[in-house]
């Protein structure tokens, strides 16, 4: 029996997953870094906030070199509008309805009851520091409990990461593809 590098567990999970357009995130890893945003749901208004983020560093990403792909737990009907809305039709997008990507051992996203966000004064303070108001808040459509994160990639390798421990967290995306 072979036992796997980190690099070759990596590189045999990224060459399982297939974008929406059919694409692998290895050979999208391979043609440039990644930045790999993992969504909870498109009812969140965090979520939109971050692909509203993302929509606005476009071109900084473009400057670097970097594609930004989009996990999500979605319908890829679902997924689309929200990403034609915020202008980023093209992007690649993962439809992960079990969230079986998000649980990978490589990703290891964890789930939160949604009630402790609820709750939660971090999670208030972000909602009225204007996701709340810019973004609204929608019915929850995938896994209420998933928590999000981001991963830079570049090949077969997982450069940096962003795990979230609360929702309202607010990633530094231009850091996180230096």
């Amino acid at each position: 029996m072979t036992t796997l590098s980190p690099k070759d567990d990596v590189a045999a999970t990224l060459a399982t997953i297939r974008t929406e357009s059919g694409a692998t995130l290895l050979s999208l890893t391979e043609a440039s870094p990644v930045l790999l945003v993992f969504l909870r749901h498109f009812g969140c208004s965090f979520c939109r906030k971050a692909i509203s983020d993302i929509a606005n560093l476009r071109a900084e990403f473009a400057q670097r070199g970097v594609r930004p792909v989009f996990v999500h737990l979605g319908t890829p009907e679902i997924a689309k509008a929200h990403f034609d809305y915020y202008g980023l039709s093209d992007v690649e997008r993962i439809h992960d309805p079990g969230a079986a990507i998000y649980r990978h051992s490589i990703f290891a996203l964890g789930r939160l009851n949604p009630w402790w966000l609820l709750v939660n004064p971090v999670v208030w303070f972000g909602w009225l520091k204007g996701p709340l108001f810019k973004h609204g808040i929608g019915k929850i459509q995938g896994d209420g409990h998933q928590m999000p994160g981001i991963f830079f990639l570049k090949g077969a390798k997982i450069v940096r990461r962003f795990k979230y421990r609360t929702i309202a967290d607010e990633p530094d995306y231009l850091k996180l593809v230096a």
